[in-house]
């Protein structure tokens, strides 16, 4: 065997190069720590998979360095239509093209084209390297030591030390048995087919995704690109020619080019693990948790884990924080997974209806709560829920802002136009309504954080408008953006830093606070 001391080179090994393994190596590179990523494939899994994605995740892709290069891929979608058995629309709930991310809230796009992406953005990155063609064959998490991988490849045996292991790989994930992990079951669990196809053909469809609320043949339809779509079936007790399953939205007597690019049978299900962290031994996408597809969650639930662990882990290795900073990564994104998952299950009980006796009453309560003035507009808004209370997430008894996102408008700065998040760079940021005081210029000097007066600034005053609407006269924002701490309107000071500030290893009171605002490039005036 082969015995590689990665200490220096690779203090992060990823195991699995798809989306979410790759992302998370990209947002380490940000922060100057560098990665391994082994990956069993050599090349891009060439078949699609996931399809859609929505503007919060679209804002980790920009984190990423991806933005632009995305967008030359992605397609807006409209939203949502629930169709009864004919075909008739029942419902439709409409998607934003511009949503709280700066982005259009929903996106399809073809993942081995995202995947060429995010591979060639690696292949950019000096602190990232990828090994394909090899199988990881153990993962052990030694107490108060590194984390031994071993794997195998063309040339025998390695054996890899690292400082922390991120386990991408899948639902069937070898990472999630090496820590002991086991699923929960949330209880579905349905069998589908999956149908890609590539036509000219004049399909009947809108800018949005089709969900066919038929309880005998349930079914989701969408397009994908300019002449690429999707099909969803789920399985009945006979098999159908797949032309036969998409002929209704066909014109008739169809016999033109007709390219079947992928027909598979999936069973979608709903799990979460019980664990997700064993020492320096992380799961993420997949292999923490599987989601049915109805609200198109899947990938984007893996990016959200991505986002959340990959700033604290470099905060961890390389700015002395503490280990109890890499607890709030389960404690934080579980509870939310679970949410969402729950909401897919909710989603896919009411749209295909079941098979209970109870199946024909939800349908029609379905039909009926479509008909409520205002009820799908709200449930066209984002699906994101806020972060749950914890020691980056100081929520008291009033919500507001905390555990939200911040928004990201287009701003002006130095005569360039530019995304919020562009300006703000890789860390904290303190946003104020006014001129920030004394204290909080400290304590933004303590976090190397500007703060930022917000009065003026952004498309139309957004942030501004944001922080009225929060009655927050000062937000502390975490590098994932997400609002860890806000003082109210008429408060002057943010309370009982020193507990967060110990995870952070920030010291709080600055010997030399500085005098004066901290600098921003932001400008006090912007337009779009």
């Amino acid at each position: 065997m082969t015995v590689e001391r990665n200490g220096a080179d690779a203090p992060v090994v990823i195991i699995g190069a798809g989306p979410v393994g790759v992302t998370a190596a990209l947002l380490l590179a940000r922060r100057k720590v560098r990665t391994l990523v082994l990956e069993r494939h050599r090349d891009v899994y060439p078949l699609p998979r996931a399809v859609a994605t929505d503007d919060e995740v679209r804002r980790i892709l920009q984190a990423a360095g991806l933005g632009e290069e995305f967008a030359a891929i992605a397609r807006p979608a409209g939203g949502l239509r629930l169709l009864d058995a004919r075909h008739r629309v029942m419902a439709e709930f409409r998607r934003s093209g511009h949503g709280h991310h700066g982005y259009p809230q929903t996106s399809m796009f073809d993942q081995p084209e995202l995947e060429r992406l995010l591979r060639d953005a690696l292949a950019r990155h000096p602190e990232c390297e990828l090994r394909g063609g090899v199988k990881v064959t153990a993962v052990e998490q030694h107490a108060d030591g590194p984390v031994h991988v071993t794997y195998r490849d063309d040339e025998g045996e390695h054996l890899l030390r690292a400082d922390a292991v991120l386990g991408c790989d899948g639902a069937n994930s070898l990472t999630r048995d090496a820590i002991g992990a086991v699923w929960e079951d949330l209880r579905f669990e349905e069998c589908w087919t999956v149908v890609d196809v590539r036509t000219k053909a004049h399909v009947r469809c809108w800018e949005g995704v089709d969900q066919v609320c038929d309880p005998h043949r349930p079914a989701t339809f969408m397009r994908v690109g300019e002449d690429r779509y999707r099909w969803e079936f789920r399985l009945g007790d006979a098999g159908e020619p797949v032309r036969r399953l998409i002929a209704p939205w066909l014109p008739p007597s169809y016999d033109g080019d007709f390219e079947i690019v992928r027909e598979a049978q999936y069973t979608f299900r709903a799990r979460v693990a019980d664990r997700w962290r064993s020492g320096r031994v992380f799961l993420l996408g997949d292999a923490a948790h599987l989601t049915p597809p109805f609200i198109g969650q899947g990938l984007c639930a893996g990016l959200r884990d991505a986002y959340n662990l990959t700033w604290k882990l470099a905060r961890v290795l390389q700015q002395g924080g503490d280990e109890r900073l890499l607890d709030t990564y389960e404690s934080e994104r579980k509870p939310h997974a679970r949410h969402v998952i729950k909401l897919a299950v909710a989603t896919g009980w009411a749209m295909t209806g079941g098979q209970d006796s109870a199946a024909a009453l939800r349908r029609r309560l379905l039909a009926a709560a479509c008909r409520v003035p205002g009820l799908t507009a709200a449930a066209g808004r984002g699906l994101s829920p806020p972060l749950a209370p914890g020691p980056l997430v100081r929520r008291g008894r009033r919500r507001g802002l905390v555990g939200t996102h911040c928004p990201q408008p287009w701003i002006t700065a130095d005569g360039r136009r530019s995304r919020l998040d562009e300006l703000l760079g890789d860390g904290f940021t303190i946003l104020t309504a006014t001129e920030p005081a004394p204290s909080l210029n400290a304590l933004a000097h303590a976090l190397g954080a500007p703060a930022i007066p917000v009065a003026g600034v952004g498309d139309d005053g957004t942030l501004a408008a944001w922080l009225r609407a929060g009655r927050a006269h000062a937000v502390l924002l975490r590098p994932d953006r997400v609002v860890m701490d806000v003082v109210p309107a008429g408060g002057a000071d943010f309370t009982d830093t020193a507990a967060w500030a110990a995870l952070l290893h920030t010291t709080t009171r600055s010997p030399h606070p500085p005098r004066r605002t901290v600098k921003s490039s932001l400008p006090r005036s912007a337009t779009r």
